[in-house]
């Protein structure tokens, strides 16, 4: 699995709206809101680098109202929860 963390500039008054049309998009797996000098942060996953060009500027590069973005790729992953949340049913803890 592939995780590119990329910081989105918007357009203030559409911060929401960008928000929510990025969080749809596919293999973008979660989207902050953030102080500083981006507004947003989104997670995009995949399973090859390659896919990377169609989801970041093939898709979230072009949601209207996105002015900026700056696109960093993950090395290796050091929390267990994105592995928890791989592995996990729904199902209720067994205790």
């Amino acid at each position: 699995m592939v995780t590119a963390i990329v910081f989105v500039k918007t357009d203030v008054a559409r911060i929401h709206e960008v928000a929510e049309a990025v969080a749809a998009l596919d293999n973008v797996s979660e989207v902050y809101s953030v102080t500083g000098e981006y507004d947003l942060v989104a997670m995009v996953r995949v399973r090859r680098h390659e896919e990377l060009n169609d989801v970041i500027p093939g898709r979230l590069n072009k949601v209207p109202g996105i002015l900026d973005t700056e696109t960093h790729i993950a090395f290796r992953t050091y929390s267990q929860h994105d592995l928890e949340a791989a592995f996990s049913l729904g199902l209720p803890d067994a205790d």
